[in-house]
C-alpha cells in the first residue's frame, strides 16, 4: 500500500499527527516544550497500558470458537435455551491459564490449568469457569486468600517457598486429593489442547417442568490426554516459556482446530441427601459409575483472537453468570466464587467491564446500572434510570426466577459433616500403574524434600499413609525420614 492510500495517525481525539518521529523542543538543542501534545498523550497513554495482572490465573491463553449440541434429550434436565435441541450452536470464547504464576511466568509448571468457557447464548453469557482437575485444594471460600498466599512469593524473601506450600496443605488435609492428582502425570498436561476440563463444582439445572438436578460437567479432550515428563517440562520453561501459548494459537493458525466432547453426570435432586459423598464438597469427585457420563454436545476452537489485550487479558469470566436453567449449588467454595470474580474484574478492569466487546452479550444488556469509569454505551441516553417506574423501563420476567431450595440449621462457622480425606485419594493412587506411581513419588518427594521442617513433613507424610500406606512409606523413604508404625495412621 502507498503512503498515499494509508490512514492519517491521529491523538486520541482525533487529530491529525504531523510529526511523530520527533518531540516539539525549543530549538534542536533546547528543552521540550508543553504544548506538544501528542507527546504527552503517547507518554501518558503508554504509562497506563497495563492493567493490573490477575491475582491468579495471570498466565494464560485464549481462542475463539463455537459450542454445538449434538444430544436431544438433553432438554429434558434444563431449560437453558442454547442447549435446547441437537444441532444448536453458540459462539463462545475460552481462556486457558495456570493459576499460582505471574503473568510472565512459564506456561510448563507443575500447577492446574485454568479452563474458562463463555457461552454467548441468546438469553445472556453463560460462564463456566473451571480448571483441568475435577476437584480443588480446598471446600471453603474463606481459606483461599491464606491459600493462594502460600503459592505465591514469600513475603520477606519475594521467592517461591515450598515450606509455606506444604505447612498449609499438611494442616489442611482437605488438599490430599488434589495435591496427589496434581503430582500425578495430569499435573504436567502436553499442551492447553491435550488436557480434559472440569467444571469442578457441582451446578444444577432445571427444566420447563420446574425438575431441578445436580450436575457436574466434564469436557473430554478429542485429542486425547498427553502428559510429559518433568525433565521435558523444566527445560521448556526454560527455553521457551510461552510453549502451550505458542502451541495453541499455531495449532488453530494452521487449521488443526482442537475439540472437546461436553459431557455431564446427572444426578437426581434428592440423592445429595443421603449419598456417601458430599456432592458439594469441591475436594471430592462424584463416582462415574454411579452416575454415568451423557453426552451433551462439542466444543470446537476456530479463531485466534485478533488482538491479545483486547480479547484475552480483557476477558472477563464469572461463574456467577448464569442463564435460565442453569443455577449455583450449596458448594461453599462456589458460593464464595459468585461474588470475589465480578468484584476482581471490577477492580482490575472497571465497572463497566461488561461492555468490552470480548464480554459483552450478543443478547444485549438493559438494566439500570449507570455512570462509572469507561461508560462506552450511551448510558441509558435519557431513560428512566430506577426501578420500579411508570415510564416502560425494563422489568423483570418469570424465566429468570431460580429454582426455590430448602435450607436448614442454624447460621453458624460449620464444617462439611464428612472428614473423609483420605479414601478418594488413597483410591486414585491404587489406580495408576507402577511407573505413574513412581512418577508421583519422585515429584512429591522433589517437592517435599525441599521443605526445611521435619515437622511440616512428617505431618504431611501421615496424611499419605492415611490415604494408602504404601503411598505414606515411599514418600517417607524418598525425604529420608521414619515415621513409627504407631503413628502411620
Amino acid at each position: 500500500m502507498s503512503k498515499d492510500n494509508r490512514s492519517n495517525l491521529t491523538t486520541g481525539s482525533g487529530m491529525p499527527v504531523g510529526d511523530n518521529q520527533h518531540s516539539v523542543t525549543a530549538g534542536s538543542r533546547g528543552p521540550t516544550v508543553i504544548q506538544d501534545v501528542h507527546l504527552l498523550e503517547k507518554l501518558a497513554h503508554f504509562n497506563r497500558e497495563r492493567i493490573p495482572e490477575r491475582v491468579v490465573h495471570a498466565k494464560g491463553a485464549g481462542a475463539h470458537g463455537y459450542f454445538e449440541v449434538t444430544n436431544d434429550e438433553i432438554s429434558k434436565y434444563t431449560k437453558a435455551d442454547f442447549l435446547s435441541e441437537a444441532g444448536k450452536t453458540t459462539p463462545m470464547f475460552i481462556r486457558f491459564s495456570t493459576v499460582a504464576g505471574e503473568a510472565g511466568s512459564a506456561d510448563t509448571v507443575r500447577d492446574p490449568r485454568g479452563f474458562a468457557v463463555k457461552f454467548y447464548t441468546e438469553e445472556g453469557n453463560y460462564d463456566l469457569v473451571g480448571n483441568n482437575t475435577p476437584i480443588f485444594f480446598i471446600r471453603d471460600a474463606i481459606k483461599f486468600p491464606d491459600f493462594i498466599h502460600t503459592q505465591k512469593r514469600d513475603p520477606r524473601t519475594h521467592l517461591k517457598d515450598p515450606n509455606m506450600v506444604w505447612d498449609f496443605w499438611s494442616l489442611s488435609p482437605e488438599s490430599l486429593h488434589q495435591v496427589t492428582y496434581l503430582h500425578g502425570d495430569r499435573g504436567l498436561p502436553a499442551t492447553y489442547r491435550h488436557m480434559n476440563g472440569y467444571g469442578s463444582h457441582t451446578f444444577k439445572w432445571v427444566n420447563a417442568e420446574g425438575e431441578a438436578f445436580w450436575i457436574k460437567y466434564h469436557f473430554v479432550s478429542e485429542q486425547g490426554v498427553k502428559s510429559l515428563d518433568q525433565a521435558t517440562f523444566d527445560k521448556i520453561a526454560g527455553e521457551n516459556p510461552d510453549y502451550h501459548t505458542e502451541d495453541l494459537f499455531n495449532a488453530i493458525e494452521d487449521g488443526d482446530f482442537p475439540s472437546w466432547k461436553l459431557y455431564v453426570q446427572i444426578i437426581p435432586y434428592e440423592d445429595y441427601k443421603h449419598h456417601k459423598w458430599d456432592i458439594f464438597d469441591v475436594t471430592k469427585t462424584v463416582p462415574k459409575d454411579e452416575y454415568p457420563r451423557i453426552e451433551v454436545g462439542r466444543m470446537v476452537l476456530n479463531k485466534n483472537p485478533e488482538n491479545y489485550f483486547a480479547e484475552v487479558e480483557q476477558a472477563a469470566f464469572s461463574p456467577g453468570h448464569f442463564v435460565p436453567g442453569i443455577e449455583a449449588s450449596p458448594d461453599k467454595m462456589l458460593q464464595g466464587r459468585l461474588f470475589a470474580y465480578s468484584d476482581a474484574h471490577r477492580y482490575r478492569v472497571g465497572a463497566n467491564h461488561e461492555q468490552i466487546p470480548v464480554n459483552r452479550p450478543v443478547s444485549g444488556a438493559d438494566n439500570y446500572q449507570r455512570d462509572g469509569f469507561m461508560r462506552t454505551d450511551g448510558n441509558g441516553g435519557g431513560t428512566v434510570n430506577y426501578e420500579p417506574n411508570s415510564f416502560d423501563g425494563p422489568t423483570e420476567t418469570d424465566r429468570g426466577r431460580i429454582d426455590p431450595f430448602e435450607v436448614e440449621g442454624q447460621a453458624d462457622s460449620v464444617n462439611y459433616d464428612s472428614e473423609d480425606h483420605y479414601t478418594q485419594a488413597g483410591d486414585l493412587y491404587r489406580l495408576m500403574e507402577e511407573d505413574e506411581k513412581q512418577r508421583l513419588i519422585d515429584a512429591i518427594v522433589g517437592d517435599l524434600g525441599a521443605v526445611k521442617k521435619d515437622e511440616i513433613k512428617l505431618r504431611q507424610i501421615k496424611h499419605f499413609y492415611k490415604a494408602d500406606p504404601d503411598y505414606g512409606r515411599r514418600v517417607a523413604e524418598g525425604v529420608g525420614l521414619h515415621v513409627p508404625e504407631e503413628q502411620e495412621v
